[in-house]
């Protein structure tokens, strides 16, 4: 009877892993871990035991050889994947790169993939040197746009205990060839270069090291004033550039490879060098000179804008453009894709390509914070890759990207959420790597749950859904170049009419879309605040002209007549109108897509995903009759009849308060929205 007792506790628990093996939090390594792989290492460290670990247990091949040499066409994480008369042969100068191939191996076969065949070699090396997540999470663990729990990092617990989800993180991180991790948020608290948080950050840094994952912190350039009660914190002042080579000395003492600061100065209140009569150059100069010792670098964060008459849109260029050549060797100027702020559409930032003599990353936002937030499916890779056709991966050495990660079970919030880390990576790693390839690989690794030998039915209407996610957010919220419609504070909800008294012009969406009686759209071409003049010859001529402006940047760069004639033969009143209902419909699209996957996916995650549909759809109608109503009051014209009719009235969509938490999603419920 005993016996029995132990044997059904046994099939329960067995039961029960495999349910919780399905909550998402494998993420895209949920490989069989039952292999027994014969592999062998030429040389012997934490992080080639990592790789021989991670092959013995999932590799159903030939036996596996880990060689650590010199290879004239691999960089320092590069890679070559070979076959030889004994098996296969993973090459690399430095054991990270054996971890990479080992990882990048593992996903050949989770996808079946033709490269795997006999005569094929693989050579691999990443675009970016510099691979980073960058975290805005707070010391008291909640989020900064974060939409997916509190964060990871238990500071009250730290050092003493460690969760095993930072080893899973670490693992999940180098498994796409992200590199470093900025701890905490740009808006930084200076006790967290205190000597006791230090000690918490050396116990993550240790447990992250074997993995190729190299530790950063921002850093509140006011740390000497208030940790140490310095009168200043004046870049050229000698006692603050003694505290702040003291303090480096310090960190570099308990961690080694540390990857130096992120630093947000003069930006949205934060101090900064220019309280000091100083430079952006002069504030990130000195704390590059305490890093240079140690081969540390600075990421000095180009989002600044102040209150001024000058366009937002402008201000980074105007602040930074100047300084080009000023900056140390070990400063990189990190720069936002976009021109204002993560937008789900703006042209990319015309930093980038005028900087000739000054090292630059792009800053890519993972979380959601303009697109629904983890209620939304809006799959960014097409965003990022409109990005690359026109920044080059070769001009610059990094690349940065504001995580979605925090403590749900899945880790990302909305399982599809989880996409846009592995997106980043992969992209990071290769930005040659088109949308629909990465989509593919996501899917087949990640969402259909064990057993499903044939996801051919379904996988097609899948990848579909995703790749044209970001473009359907684009039409239910700000088409054809409009931004900034947000609500006050969440950037959630639709508030185009939003008033505050006492905010400034450029926190509120009126100053961006400018509706009036004439029309529609911010005037940025030469007759108003030509920021097309920041661009490229070739293409200011093309944004400033109203009859060649590509038509999703029409409202950014032109402030049009409502009656303005389309490409389409349509008004423009009537486009707009359009692109919103298309917006609509597609996500119901996406609802009908996928009720049909039902079969191929765990239940849980299928309900899941099911319910947050229902939510985006719910606001993608929301959004739609918000805008259109509103801005019906400046056009004065009709919504075209063929398209969906409004089901709300304008006096109770401006009545929605929504009160959102740092990481709490709405319902999605209007009712329950209101004042």
């Amino acid at each position: 009877m005993k016996h029995k007792i132990y044997l059904l506790i046994g099939l329960l628990l067995s039961s029960f892993s495999i349910l919780q093996a399905e909550d998402g939090s494998r993420l895209w390594l949920r490989q069989p871990q039952n292999a027994h792989a014969q592999v062998t290492a030429n040389k012997q460290s934490p992080t080639i035991g990592l790789a021989t670990r991670e092959l013995q247990q999932a590799w159903q091949g030939a036996p596996v050889t880990l060689e650590l040499k010199k290879d004239k066409q691999l960089d320092k994480d590069g890679f070559r994947i070979r076959h030889t008369s004994d098996g296969l042969t993973i090459t690399s100068p430095d054991e990270i790169g054996l971890l990479y191939g080992t990882y990048h191996l593992l996903r050949l076969q989770a996808l079946q993939s033709n490269d795997l065949k006999t005569d094929n070699e693989i050579i691999e090396n990443p675009a970016y040197q510099l691979r980073i997540l960058n975290h805005w999470d707070n010391m008291d663990r909640t989020i900064e746009r974060g939409y997916a729990g509190k964060s990871l990092w238990n500071w009250d617990e730290l050092p003493n205990t460690l969760s095993d989800r930072y080893e899973a993180y670490a693992r999940a991180n180098a498994s796409i060839g992200i590199n470093g991790t900025v701890l905490n948020n740009v808006n930084a608290s200076p006790q967290i270069l205190s000597a006791e948080y230090l000690q918490k950050v050396k116990a993550l840094a240790d447990v992250f090291r074997p993995y190729g994952i190299r530790v950063y912190l921002s850093v509140n350039f006011a740390s000497p004033m208030v940790l140490d009660s310095l009168p200043t914190a004046d870049p050229l002042d000698k006692e603050v550039i003694r505290w702040w080579k003291n303090k480096t000395k310090e960190i570099y003492k308990l961690i080694p490879d540390f990857g130096g600061f992120l630093v947000k100065a003069n930006s949205e209140g934060q101090p900064g060098p220019c309280d000091f009569g100083r430079t952006h150059a002069e504030g990130a100069n000195m704390l590059a000179d305490a890093l240079k010792p140690y081969k540390g670098i600075v990421m000095w964060r180009a989002f600044v804008y102040s209150p001024s008459d000058a366009d937002r849109a402008k201000q980074a260029y105007l602040e930074f453009q100047p300084l080009d050549g000023q900056f140390r060797p070990n400063v990189i100027v990190q720069v936002k894709n976009g021109p204002v702020d993560f937008q789900p559409r703006e042209p990319y930032s015309p930093l980038f390509g005028s900087m000739k003599h000054t090292s630059l990353m792009a800053e890519f936002q993972i979380t959601q914070e303009y697109l629904g937030h983890s209620n939304h499916i809006a799959y960014l890779a097409p965003m990022w890759e409109e990005f690359f056709q026109f920044v080059p991966a070769t001009s610059q050495k990094a690349i940065a990207g504001v995580s979605n990660i925090g403590t749900d079970a899945n880790w990302c919030g909305h399982p599809f959420a989880q996409a846009n880390w592995y997106a980043f990576g992969r992209l990071a790693w290769n930005p040659q790597l088109g949308s629909d390839e990465i989509a593919d690989e996501w899917l087949k690794q990640t969402i259909y749950k064990e057993g499903v030998t044939d996801i051919s039915p379904i996988h097609t209407d899948l990848k579909k859904m995703m790749l044209e996610s970001r473009e359907a957010v684009v039409d239910y919220m700000m088409p054809l170049g409009l931004h900034h419609l947000f609500a006050w504070g969440h950037h959630y909800g639709p508030e185009p009419w939003c008033k505050v008294p006492g905010a400034r012009p450029d926190w509120l969406p009126s100053y961006y879309h400018k509706a009036d009686a004439q029309g529609i759209g911010f005037d940025r071409s030469s007759t108003g605040s030509n920021a097309v003049a920041q661009y490229p010859d070739s293409l200011a001529r093309l944004y400033n002209n109203l009859a060649t402006c590509p038509e999703e940047y029409l409202l950014w760069f032109h402030h049009v007549p409502w009656r303005h004639t389309m490409k389409s033969g349509r008004t423009l009143w009537d486009e707009l109108c359009r692109h919103y209902d298309a917006g609509v419909q597609q996500v119901k699209k996406f609802q009908k897509t996928w009720d049909k996957a039902e079969a191929f996916v765990d239940a849980d995650c299928f309900k899941d995903v099911q319910s947050r549909l229902k939510i985006q759809a719910r606001d993608a109608v929301w959004w739609k009759d918000a805008c259109l109503l509103y801005f019906q009051q400046f056009s004065q014209m009709p919504i075209p009849y063929d398209i969906e009719r409004p089901i709300h009235e304008l006096d109770d969509l401006e009545k929605v308060q929504l009160g959102i938490s740092n990481y709490e999603c709405p319902s999605g419920e209007l009712l329950n929205r209101n004042r």
